[in-house]
């Protein structure tokens, strides 16, 4: 059902993990709305659970993609689309998940010491939401590149 949805060349999980990924960054907008509304609570629980969510679908999805497909053509073949869009997308994808995990940590938790805590909570959530949005773009041109053939034909 997902693959003629989509009528792609990808296998199912990967249509499964681009339609979770665009629910999430609409999620996370939804979530920054909360807190412009000073629900923070809702918020808080909201960004957590979409963050934690992402940390599995790229441990149990993107990971083993990107060792099987990608690794074995880092460097020499960063030069392809193929290669460099899925690399870029790991790369910005990697940062921005471990700093959303650290502003889950800094914000919800007592786990970090005093000083490894965030202060300027609203700088650093807004620069993650933007980062977070360039990873899903990069994403969905990595699976377009990599499933959507006829685009590339020559």
């Amino acid at each position: 059902m997902i693959k003629a949805f989509l009528e792609t060349a990808a296998p199912r999980g990967a249509n499964v993990v681009l339609l979770l990924e665009i629910a999430m960054g609409i999620g996370l907008l939804l979530g920054a709305r909360l807190a412009r509304k000073e629900r923070f609570r809702q918020h808080a629980w909201c960004q957590s659970a979409i963050v934690l969510l992402n940390l599995a679908v790229v441990t149990v999805m993107m990971i083993p993609s990107f060792y099987v497909y990608v690794l074995p053509g880092v460097p020499a073949k960063l030069g392809k689309a193929y290669y460099a869009l899925a690399t870029t997308h790991g790369a910005f994808g990697a940062v921005t998940e471990l700093a959303g995990l650290y502003i889950l940590l800094s914000a919800g938790t007592s786990i970090l010491p005093e000083k490894l805590r965030i202060t300027k909570y609203k700088v650093w959530m807004r620069t993650i939401l933007v980062l977070w949005w360039v990873v899903l773009l990069l994403g969905m041109a990595t699976y377009t590149r990599w499933y959507v053939p006829h685009l590339f034909r020559k």
